[in-house]
């Protein structure tokens, strides 16, 4: 962000909070850009005993990840992924549990996971280039974004089978 949303003056650094952050020079209007967060949904999708990942349009050719999207207004984050869900996979879910929640901070977003139980037939939305059900057993947890959510969850789901 460049320019003040309120009186369309260019941004300048200024400590605030002991913290560089951009802000309007205009003494008048006082709006600083906080660039907090944004809140993603996340859903491990276990779909007939296997795992749904998905691979986004644009997304590399062998680049897989979890059903996910950005909180709405008004929505809670078990609602949003739930939609989530429906919106890209057309399946109605059942949340199982949280998994937790995950700083993904190079793109700064803060990630809500869940575990989501569907059912029903899988059609693509428009958003998926591909989609590949994966035994639990065969999936490894990437680096980033979701996959220390995919990581706590194989862990969990290790420990409470023992």
């Amino acid at each position: 962000m460049d320019f003040c949303p309120k009186c369309g003056s260019r941004l300048v650094a200024k400590e605030i909070d002991s913290r560089t952050r951009k802000a309007c020079p205009a003494d008048a209007c006082g709006y600083v850009f906080w660039d907090n967060p944004v809140p993603i949904v996340a859903a491990i999708v276990e779909h007939e005993g296997k795992v749904i990942l998905v691979r986004n349009q644009g997304w590399p050719e062998k680049m897989f990840g979890l059903v996910s999207g950005f909180l709405e207004k008004g929505e809670t984050p078990d609602h949003a992924a739930l939609r989530e869900v429906k919106e890209e996979l057309d399946l109605d879910g059942r949340i199982e549990g949280f998994i937790g929640y995950y700083s993904f901070i190079e793109m700064n977003q803060l990630i809500l996971a869940f575990h989501i139980v569907a059912q029903g037939e899988i059609r693509m939305s428009e958003e998926l280039q591909e989609f590949k059900c994966v035994d639990p057993a065969e999936i490894r947890p990437w680096p980033f974004g979701t996959g220390q959510a995919v990581k706590d969850w194989l862990e969990t789901r290790a420990s409470s089978s023992r």
